[in-house]
Parts: structure tokens; C-alpha cells; sequence
């Protein structure tokens, strides 16, 4: 085999349309661009917004100011106080939770220390505030926090999630 052997491989390679090059060629005259009309021209063509000359949809909204952050996380809250239904000695971890209905399993918990504390309990979660791990505490029972692995997409959102997550999960369990 020799360089001038080589060619792409058969419907690699597509001949690019010769617009505007005689009626034979099916894309004559106008050029596939119809007839006459501010998109026949050239040059940029009306905004995507353009309603023929009245005032736009996209005018006539208010704008949304300021700056919101695709990163923040917020946090799902559990007071200490609505866990005194709760029997005492429970270890009451994130799944039973979801269970209950208290949370959503896919987003963090945070207990806060709103009410008061009569069970001694295990609480797993993922933050606690000072004035609730107090609280937790005296009453006999231990905060422990686990760790929130938030699910990283990629930039261009793209498919196979499971894939580019994969060495992080593997991290994970070693």
C-alpha cells in the first residue's frame, strides 16, 4: 500500500453541496433559501425572539437579577424535637427515615436543635448544628455524621452517568 492508495472508508466522505450553481444541480437560483424575504439575504437573520416587529415576549418579561449558584446545597431539615416519637435506644439511620417519609433519599439532612430531646437515640445524618448534637447528647444518645457523595454529572450533561462515576464509587468502598 502507498499514500496515494489511501481513501476514506466507503460513506465517510460526502461531497458538499454547490448551492446557487444552475437549475441541473436541484439547489439553483435562489440558492435553497426560497424566494426573496429578510432569510433570503445574507447577513445575520432575525433574532430567535423576532414577532415581526411587535414588542417581544422576551422584552415584555421581567429579568431575573442577581446570580444563582449551580452548586449550592440544600440541605433537607429534621428538628429534634419531631423525633420523640420515636421508641428509645432506636438507631435511626437515614434509611428509616426515608421510610417514614421524613426525607427524600437523594438529598442531605441536616437535624437542628428546634424542641427538646426526651429519648435516647442514634441519629445518623449527614449535618447536625451545634445546638443539636448538644441536645442529642444530654439526653444519652450519639450524632453521627456520614459523608454526602453528591452524583457528578458531566459539564455537557451528557449519557452514561454510570460510567464516569465509576472510579469514585470504587474509591469509595476501598
Amino acid at each position: 500500500m502507498k499514500l496515494h492508495d489511501l481513501k476514506p472508508a466507503p460513506g465517510a466522505h460526502r461531497e458538499r453541496k454547490r448551492i446557487g450553481r444552475g437549475p441541473g444541480s436541484g439547489k439553483g437560483k435562489t440558492g435553497g433559501k426560497g424566494m426573496m424575504g429578510q432569510k433570503a439575504r445574507s447577513g445575520p437573520n432575525p433574532s430567535p425572539t423576532f414577532e415581526g416587529g411587535q414588542i417581544r415576549m422576551a422584552r415584555k418579561l421581567p429579568r431575573l437579577r442577581g446570580f444563582k449558584n449551580p452548586w449550592r446545597v440544600v440541605y433537607q431539615v429534621i428538628n429534634v424535637g419531631q423525633l420523640n416519637d420515636v421508641p428509645d435506644g432506636t438507631e435511626l439511620t437515614l434509611d428509616e427515615m426515608a421510610a417514614q417519609g421524613w426525607i427524600h433519599p437523594a438529598r442531605p439532612v441536616k437535624v437542628l436543635g428546634d424542641g427538646e430531646l426526651e429519648r435516647k437515640l442514634t441519629i445518623h445524618a449527614h449535618k447536625f448544628s451545634a445546638s443539636a448534637r448538644t441536645r442529642i447528647e444530654a439526653a444519652g444518645g450519639t450524632a453521627i455524621e456520614t459523608p454526602w457523595v453528591r452524583e457528578r454529572r458531566s459539564r455537557s450533561h451528557g449519557p452514561n452517568p454510570a460510567m464516569r462515576n465509576r472510579r469514585a464509587k470504587e474509591e469509595q468502598k476501598a
